[in-house]
């Protein structure tokens, strides 16, 4: 799911249709934990790398020094029962996260 606290800010909407479409399109990909590597999304979808970078400067999402990225309002847009969820394979770029009251 994505929160229209998220998608409906004016902050989201402002960008182009591009960048949007690829920040559902890695909602979409990521694990459970809201980790994904955004190249092949990227290629399938025929982003540009401008679409990922103003998503960087938004701070929608924050890139770690081997790629991958992580969505950052992942726990605003998401929430996986106990049951159901998986841990994600990026466990050293997880350690440096902390998460805010606010999710």
């Amino acid at each position: 799911m994505f929160s229209v606290k998220i998608v409906g800010s004016d902050a989201f909407i402002e960008m182009p249709t591009s960048t949007r479409e690829l920040y559902f399109q890695l909602g979409m990909y990521a694990d459970d934990d809201g980790f994904v590597n955004p190249r092949k999304i990227m290629r399938m979808i025929g982003s540009s790398d401008d679409d990922l970078k103003m998503l960087i400067a938004k701070r929608f999402v924050l890139i770690f020094e081997n790629g991958v990225i992580v969505i950052k309002h992942w726990r605003v847009n998401n929430m996986i029962r106990k049951d159901f969820y998986q841990q994600t394979d990026y466990l050293e770029q997880k350690k440096i996260l902390f998460i805010k009251e606010n999710k």
